[in-house]
């Protein structure tokens, strides 16, 4: 009898090595992308910068590995405005040196400032002359849009437009489809992002769109510092200033049926930036060079921009602001303006390239993870796979120790 029960018991034990391993693997295969590092758990505010960097390794500089404000404050150089965001940073754009910051690594949603990559990416491979008929999915996405259609061809320079000057989101996905689809855009997206450091940066969407697209701070996400380092190299290309700059454009449509009585067909609608810190604007900013909004329910208030005084320029950047960003934009460039000089970098915005000497830059050889899409669940499907099979091997271990055990009480 008691050897009967000795099998009957383990056999059970091997059943249940066989179903707990199972069970965990398909609880731990949430649709996290990208995880937390293991020595602390993130804030609630965002996530904390690439897995396993030490300061000396963090991109720009040590100081920069900080989570709160981060600055060498000196005489005479005025008080750090109090900016309610998750991140910020400030930043000399000539010279490169980061002059103040809070958490700028930390990983949050980026709403429609990722447009500044997507552009970043797409401005020196697409022609602007040429003409693109967007698909009705393009048409049909959510979010603010300018308004096309199947039945029309559009130049890609009006889409750019539509995309950097009112953000629209339709533009966003039909630029992509130029481009040979969405899985390549987002790939040489964050491609991209890799060539210029901007290694907080995963691009799940060519707009910004995240709760749409079930994507979380997880599977799509870019920092204070990676804004920053964007919009500086984006800048750089005349292109992409104009479209930044733009503030009225016409935009083509169909024609009315007016236009049409009088030989026209194309008509079109003028269209107006949503940078209300560019010159004439409501919240004007003198010096303005361009900047990037972006706001949806989970991401807040996001914002980019650079700014052009004495011949000096200053590039900021928010994350999660509680509210509109010109007023704390104005602040942290007034207060750029007034320190640059004065104050000691606490790090750098980083040139293209290798970051730091003796590291292998992966993009270099072509060698990038693809971009996470929406629909896509290989995360979830590897661990249910891997979890499963390191259970099974454990529970046929315990089998055969189970059976041989049986062998020898059947051969007393």
């Amino acid at each position: 009898m008691r050897a009967e029960w000795r099998e009957r018991t383990g056999v059970r034990r091997a059943l249940t090595m066989i179903t707990v391993p199972l069970t965990t693997a398909s609880f731990a295969a949430g649709p996290a992308f990208i995880a937390a590092p293991a020595t602390a758990a993130p804030p609630p505010t965002g996530l904390a910068g690439p897995s396993g960097a030490s300061p000396e390794e963090t991109v720009g500089g040590p100081q920069l590995a900080g989570r709160g404000i981060v600055l060498n404050k000196a005489p005479g150089v005025p008080a750090l405005p109090k900016i309610k965001a998750g991140s910020y940073l400030v930043a000399d754009a000539d010279t490169g040196d980061v002059l103040a910051a809070k958490d700028p690594h930390g990983q949050y949603l980026p709403a429609s400032t990722i447009k500044t990559l997507t552009a970043l990416t797409l401005i020196p491979k697409l022609d602007p002359n040429a003409l693109v008929r967007p698909s009705q999915t393009a048409c049909n996405v959510e979010g603010t849009k300018v308004g096309l259609t199947p039945k029309m061809r559009y130049k890609v320079s009006d889409l750019f437009h539509a995309m950097l000057m009112m953000s629209a989101n339709d533009a966003s996905v039909t630029l992509a489809e130029a481009h040979g689809g969405m899985r390549k855009t987002l790939a040489d997206m964050n491609a991209e992002a890799k060539r210029i450091n901007a290694r907080d940066t995963v691009a799940g969407s060519p707009n910004g769109l995240d709760k749409d697209l079930g994507l979380s701070v997880r599977t799509q996400h870019t920092s204070a510092y990676d804004l920053a380092l964007i919009l500086r190299e984006g800048m750089k290309n005349p292109a992409y200033r104009r479209y930044m700059q733009a503030i009225d454009h016409k935009f083509p449509a169909p024609p009315t049926k007016q236009e049409r009585k009088k030989g026209k067909k194309v008509g079109g609608y003028p269209i107006h930036t949503h940078n209300r810190m560019l010159p004439g604007e409501r919240h004007s900013y003198t010096g303005m060079l361009g900047g990037k909004n972006g706001y949806t329910i989970a991401a807040r208030q996001t914002f980019v921009a650079q700014a052009q005084r004495g011949g000096h320029t200053i590039v900021i950047s928010l994350m999660k602001a509680d509210q509109p960003p010109s007023e704390y934009a104005t602040e942290l460039l007034n207060w750029g303006f007034a320190a640059r000089g004065k104050v000691e970098p606490v790090g750098a915005l980083v040139a293209p390239g290798n970051p730091r000497s003796g590291e292998k830059d992966a993009a270099a050889d072509g060698v990038l993870p693809d971009a996470p899409l929406a629909s896509d669940d290989t995360s979830r499907m590897w661990l249910l796979v891997g979890g499963g099979t390191v259970g099974a091997l454990l529970a046929i271990a315990v089998l055969f120790v189970v059976l041989r055990r049986r062998r020898r009480l059947e051969s007393r």
